[in-house]
């Protein structure tokens, strides 16, 4: 599957010289997202239209030496109105899930599965104002001020914004997570579905490649959230992988500018199904971020959950019988990384 372009990349990637402030040790975030709390319409039934996982599934992953927990859940939800208090029935379901993953040792990385919207309104404009998306991670931030474990991921895959428009709304979260006195990480995402291998392009309003270097945090204890998959459309969307070589070199180009640019990334969505050449550009994918630990956090595969068919061709839940192919490559990789590991800190601590 190696192409020369592909090569080419990889050694790019590898030439570049790491920042010193970031080659301090390879973080041990190694994971999966667990769906279906963002399952169903805002007014949904819990346990009927959606769900959190079980403690018998959070057990699973952690016995497969996953590290980390990407969690999805509904904005509108959690937040009934905007500018208003939080659901205090729902944040007690996400609290109680944060409490069973945490007891089996794993990070929680709290996922507004959102898209860049409350409800059809897009962040940034009324009433889903830079200020209300500011306002909804004060609130949130203030439940989970650091607590050791709790990461926080401002938005799920923003689209069809500008941006230059999402930069802003980022830095509105920011300031408002860090003027609660909250010290957990923070991990950004770019517009465009966030996707690695549009990142340095201009799909609109500018490439997050360039305008995303003006994320600003008092902390600097952030990194970019991007995602990646391996169909011929990057969408996840389809069981073959004809775009398993341009995922390997995608990843290798964002390994690259997180080197060029003195930054830290993290791979919050990726996965494929079974296929062969799925499998090879998983791999590969593997090797590049456990490589380039000086600026790859980690990564959360797409995906397990207590709902998820069983004929769903990426599906990672356990189910009767061995684990899936992509399951014990998980377990593979993540075990291989976990003597090499350190604790993701602030400057200072």
């Amino acid at each position: 599957m190696r192409t020369t372009r592909h090569l080419t990349a990889l050694l790019l990637a590898a030439a570049l010289v790491p920042s010193p402030a970031l080659a301090a040790g390879a973080p041990c975030y190694r994971g999966v997202n667990l769906s279906g709390g963002e399952y169903g319409e805002r007014g949904g039934t819990y346990g009927t239209n959606y769900t959190y996982p079980s403690e018998e599934t959070i057990g699973y992953f952690a016995e497969k030496g996953m590290t980390i927990i990407r969690l999805p859940f509904r904005w509108e939800r959690l937040q009934p109105a905007l500018g208003g208090r939080l659901d205090e029935d729902e944040l007690q379901r996400i609290k109680d899930t944060i409490g069973l993953i945490r007891k089996r040792g794993m990070a929680v990385l709290l996922d507004p599965h959102n898209f860049g919207y409350y409800d059809k309104t897009q962040v940034g404009t009324a009433p889903a104002t830079d200020a209300a998306f500011g306002d909804f991670w004060a609130r949130l931030a203030v439940e989970f001020a650091n607590q050791e474990g709790i990461v926080f991921g401002l938005m799920n895959e923003p689209h069809d914004i500008k941006a230059t428009d999402w930069l802003d709304a980022a830095n509105a979260a920011i300031r408002s997570i860090r003027a609660v006195g909250a010290r957990n990480l923070i991990l950004v995402p770019g517009t465009a579905w966030s996707g690695a291998a549009s990142w340095e392009k201009d799909v609109i309003g500018g490439a997050n490649g360039a305008v995303m270097l003006g994320v600003r945090d008092p902390l600097d204890f952030y990194a970019y959230e991007v995602h990646q998959y391996l169909d011929a459309d990057s969408s996840g969307t389809h069981p073959t992988c004809e775009g398993a070589d341009a995922a390997v070199e995608a990843i290798a180009g964002v390994t690259a500018w997180l080197k060029r640019n003195h930054k830290r990334g993290f791979l919050g969505e990726f996965g494929a199904s079974a296929d062969k050449d799925c499998m090879s550009g998983l791999t590969e994918i593997y090797a590049t971020m456990t490589g380039n630990g000086d600026v790859w956090l980690g990564w959360s595969y797409w995906a397990a959950g207590d709902w998820w068919p069983a004929n769903e061709p990426f599906n990672v839940q356990p189910r009767k019988g061995p684990a899936r192919p992509q399951m014990r490559l998980l377990a593979q990789s993540a075990k291989a990384d976990a003597g090499t590991c350190s604790a993701v800190k602030p400057v200072g601590n």
